[in-house]
């Protein structure tokens, strides 16, 4: 087991405790969270409300949870998993700290196990490898000459100092994605002077964070069951209806209301994919929706040059975003935008930034809220062999593929949780439906006698073009986006998830398995005799 956030807790929970396997987790941190681990720079929260951002398997858990707003900080969410390795006592199944990174792993193809080899030197033997590495958490840190001649602190939100005071201080931040825009408004407030530096403009709708009621809470709980099922029969599983209404077919006054209320009631996804049915997959319908944002933006920031540069005029096609008072943020004086293709980075100083119009803009500390080398990051930095020595990079080459989002040809018993080509939806859901299908998968092989289980290279490559399929259906194929991997130079962009929902994804794994794990070879232990 790689990985101790959602997916290694609760691939650990269903080996160890449901199927009774010898279970060894690894994770380079120093406790449990993944993500939630290191992403604890200021403002961090969750995108999804607070009822969904857990898992559902444990009825009673649910019932004795509570939560103080709909959405969960970092705090929070940390908190939560640390609570879930105590429950179920998997603790003991982890290997934490910088010496317990896992390095390498490779398939010895005469014995079918793999060698697992930790920082420190140690090897462990495997059957099985399941992957839970983390969807966002291989850090991407641009190079920009100079960088390392700053006097001041340089600092990334994906490996943050767990405390840190920016009381007082001359800030720069370098990033517009969610992570850029939640750090811009925590920090605002209490900077000297804060500039954000922004290459591409963000489509952001409100968050709408409040407090939760008692009555709300019991509501909740007392209705859980149908709150799971909706969401995971839904296609993004964020806990609301989605609506098949496309948006030209009504008049501009009503879809003008529709947007309002989605403005007020707030969500990034719920704008996206709860307001019309069409916003994702027509250039027209998702026209109307970028227009009443840019909008929103205009009406927000009231110096026109900083609202000229924070609005974005590409299609609305990005990871959908929501913040608690971004745009509200550079209504202050002490807070200013940086329009990098405009004025794109020119050095690095011991006294800050020069950018190319030749200005200096001095700061005492520079944060990276530049994102994640996305889905198959962690993977590429690893050794990871399969069948007959072959490289992951090598069979991969340059655009990662997979299996249902779970599995790839030519590397036996091994399992990704949010590998690539998985769905693309609210994460602990997709989580919990892959781990227990990969769970039933192990189950079928200890129960069969099987020695390893693979997908075929003809699954893997139609599972690819389906994928693509998918997507260019969508708008999200139209924009560069760090969905497609084009937020790391020099990668080449690439389909990296499933985008027909979560539904119809269970379905296609549910299909798989009613008919004897489709695509997938089965080797068993041994030729009977006369075979």
């Amino acid at each position: 087991m790689i990985g101790a956030g959602f997916g290694g807790i609760y691939a650990a929970h269903k080996l160890a405790n449901e199927l009774g396997l010898s279970v060894i987790g690894f994770d380079k941190a120093d406790g449990p969270g993944g993500t939630w681990y290191w992403n604890r720079y200021p403002g961090a929260l969750s995108d999804t409300e607070s009822p969904l951002y857990r898992f559902s398997f444990d009825q009673e858990m649910l019932q004795e949870d509570t939560w103080e707003h709909n959405y969960l900080t970092q705090p929070e969410i940390l908190s939560y998993l640390e609570r879930v390795m105590d429950r179920f006592d998997l603790r003991r199944h982890f290997r934490f700290g910088a010496q317990n990174e896992v390095t390498s792993t490779v398939y010895r193809d005469e014995s079918g196990l793999w060698e697992v080899t930790t920082a420190r030197g140690d090897v462990y033997r495997a059957r099985y490898v399941v992957n839970a590495v983390g969807l966002l958490s291989s850090v991407n840190m641009p190079q920009i000459p100079g960088l390392d001649t700053f006097a001041g602190e340089v600092l990334h939100t994906g490996a943050w100092p767990e405390s840190h005071d920016l009381a007082g201080k001359r800030v720069g931040v370098v990033g517009s994605g969610s992570t850029g825009n939640q750090v811009v408004t925590a920090v605002a407030p209490q900077a000297a002077h804060l500039t954000h530096f922004i290459r591409t403009p963000q489509y952001s709708v409100p968050t709408g964070k409040r407090r939760v009621s008692e009555q709300e809470l019991t509501e909740v709980k007392d209705h859980y069951d149908e709150i799971w099922a909706q969401a995971k029969n839904s296609s993004v599983a964020f806990g609301f209806e989605e609506p098949t209404t496309p948006a030209l077919s009504v008049s501009e006054e009503e879809r003008n209301r529709v947007y309002e209320e989605a403005w007020q009631r707030g969500g990034g996804f719920r704008f996206m994919f709860g307001t019309f049915g069409d916003i994702a997959t027509d250039v027209e319908a998702n026209e109307t929706a970028a227009v009443f944002i840019r909008s929103k933006i205009t009406q927000i920031v009231k110096d026109p040059e900083k609202a000229r540069k924070l609005t974005p005029h590409d299609l609305y096609a990005r990871r959908p975003q929501c913040d608690s008072g971004f745009f509200e943020a550079f209504n202050r004086d002490t807070v200013d935008v940086v329009a990098l293709k405009e004025t794109p980075f020119q050095e690095i100083t011991p006294q800050g930034v020069v950018t190319e119009d030749g200005k200096l803009h001095e700061l005492d500390v520079l944060i990276f809220a530049t994102g994640f080398d996305a889905v198959d990051g962690n993977y590429r930095r690893m050794e990871i062999r399969g069948r007959n020595g072959l490289e992951l990079n090598e069979h991969w080459q340059g655009q990662p593929s997979s299996y249902l989002g779970v599995s790839t040809a030519h590397f036996p018993n091994w399992f990704m949780v949010l590998g690539p080509n998985g769905p693309f939806t609210n994460l602990v859901p997709s989580i919990e439906t892959q781990v227990d299908w990969i769970n039933d998968l192990v189950k079928q092989a200890e129960d069969h006698n099987l020695k390893a289980i693979e997908p075929t290279a003809e699954a893997e490559e139609e599972w690819g073009q389906m994928c693509t399929e998918i997507a260019n259906m969508t708008v999200f194929t139209k924009v560069d986006s760090w969905i497609f991997g084009a937020n790391i130079p020099g990668k080449k962009p690439s389909v990296l998830f499933y985008l027909g929902g979560l539904r119809n994804y269970r379905d296609v794994l549910q299909d798989i398995r009613e008919n004897g794990y489709r695509g997938f070879r089965l080797e068993p232990s041994y030729i009977p005799a006369g075979a």
